[in-house]
């Protein structure tokens, strides 16, 4: 449900929108004037705000002037009766989403929200493509031994479902690029894919961070904020290193799992929450299941399907492939002329005992473009590489 802030000083004006708007299932927030208005957008967490120009003490341009300085990106719809295309052209200007004239017409408010909404989509997606595409640049599940292409055709069966999905595997194996992968060719690939790392967030925080709080819930908490599991309703929300988080989070993730709704800390009532959750960890479930350290119940919730990535050396084939593959995209982001292996050089990294898995060989590859001449050795896999040679 949509939160909206009409600033306005005329009651009749702000009673009038309020009913249209709620008759539409909308939540709304009242300012009578443009301090007050200013206040709450600044300190609480809407989705659209609709703003009077022509109001004593300060006008909708200073509001939206105040908007813009304090970066408050929630769309800015100006209402005015005594509008004309120089004030609508400069409420635009100074970033205003929107201008509508009074007498207010129904119609037009709910056209003006709805393109509101879906440009907050189209930024959010475009942001979190930009993010991908700078971290996984040219990436991709490579490999051709029987693992990953069991991995791949898993993907393609599951993928189209909602299916919860638990990725095992250890550190640097790529499950991250599993629950992309799972997530681009999933119904949900154009809505955001937001990612947890349970392990990086301290625990007191770990809880916010998921649901959200709502301000004053606690000394740091000077506005209202969305949770990873709203920001990512109608896609996938990632839970990496899931078997670090704490009890008391746990049992809340097995609640929203249960009935797809969210409590913000601080807060009393339910938001219904529809992400598709896959989680990743490093750990042997079962065993913090027996130790006291994870739900079981939640386990057998995530678990629907289990995908295990193997480590690096149990798929040593792959590892031309791999190198190759960073090799290429190293250079790229460079700006240096493309460099070769030779067959010692791609033996040599064959031998070596990844215990770093795909992220260390990943950077071995970087260290070796960077000191190695046009041609990267056998010898210089020894020299620079640091290769713990297998027996």
């Amino acid at each position: 449900m949509a939160k909206i802030l009409i600033i306005d000083d005329e009651r009749a004006i702000r009673r009038a929108l309020r009913e249209i708007l709620e008759f539409e299932n909308f939540q709304v927030d009242e300012a009578e004037n443009g301090a007050e208005g200013l206040d709450k957008a600044k300190n609480a967490l809407y989705d659209i705000i609709f703003c009077d120009i022509k109001m004593p003490q300060m006008d909708g341009m200073e509001v939206l002037d105040g908007l813009m300085q304090a970066k408050v990106d929630t769309p800015v719809i100006m209402i005015s009766g005594h509008g004309n295309i120089e004030t609508a052209v400069e409420a635009i200007k100074k970033g205003a989403f929107d201008f509508i004239e009074k007498p207010l017409d129904l119609n037009r408010i709910l056209v003006t929200i709805r393109n509101a909404k879906e440009r907050v989509v189209l930024v959010e997606e475009t942001q979190a493509l930009k993010t991908t595409v700078r971290r996984f640049k040219g990436s991709s599940i490579i490999g051709e031994t029987d693992g990953i292409i069991k991995i791949k055709e898993m993907i393609e069966k599951v993928a189209p479902s909602d299916a919860r999905v638990l990725i095992t595997g250890g550190n640097g194996t790529g499950k991250e690029l599993v629950a992309r992968s799972l997530h681009d060719f999933s119904n949900r690939k154009k809505m955001p894919f937001v990612e947890v790392n349970c392990a990086a967030i301290p625990g007191e925080l770990i809880e916010s961070e998921l649901f959200g709080h709502e301000k004053g819930a606690f000394t740091s908490a000077v506005k209202d904020k969305k949770g990873k599991f709203e920001l990512a309703s109608g896609g996938t929300l990632f839970l990496d290193e899931i078997g670090d988080m704490s009890l008391s989070a746990q049992a809340k993730v097995l609640r929203a799992l249960q009935e797809n709704v969210i409590q913000r800390v601080g807060a009393e009532r339910d938001i219904k929450v529809d992400a598709r959750v896959v989680a990743a960890t490093n750990k042997d479930l079962r065993k913090e299941i027996e130790a006291g350290r994870f739900r079981e119940d939640l386990y057998h919730r995530l678990a629907v399907i289990l995908i295990h990535v193997p480590a690096l050396n149990d798929r040593r084939d792959d590892i031309p492939l791999l190198a190759e593959h960073f090799l290429t995209m190293v250079c790229t982001e460079h700006g240096i002329p493309r460099k070769a292996f030779t067959e010692d050089a791609l033996e040599a990294l064959k031998q070596t005992n990844w215990t770093g898995n795909i992220r260390e060989l990943r950077n071995i590859v970087e260290r070796l473009v960077i000191l190695c001449s046009d041609k990267i050795t056998g010898n210089d896999v020894a020299i620079f590489g640091n290769p713990q040679v297998t027996a």
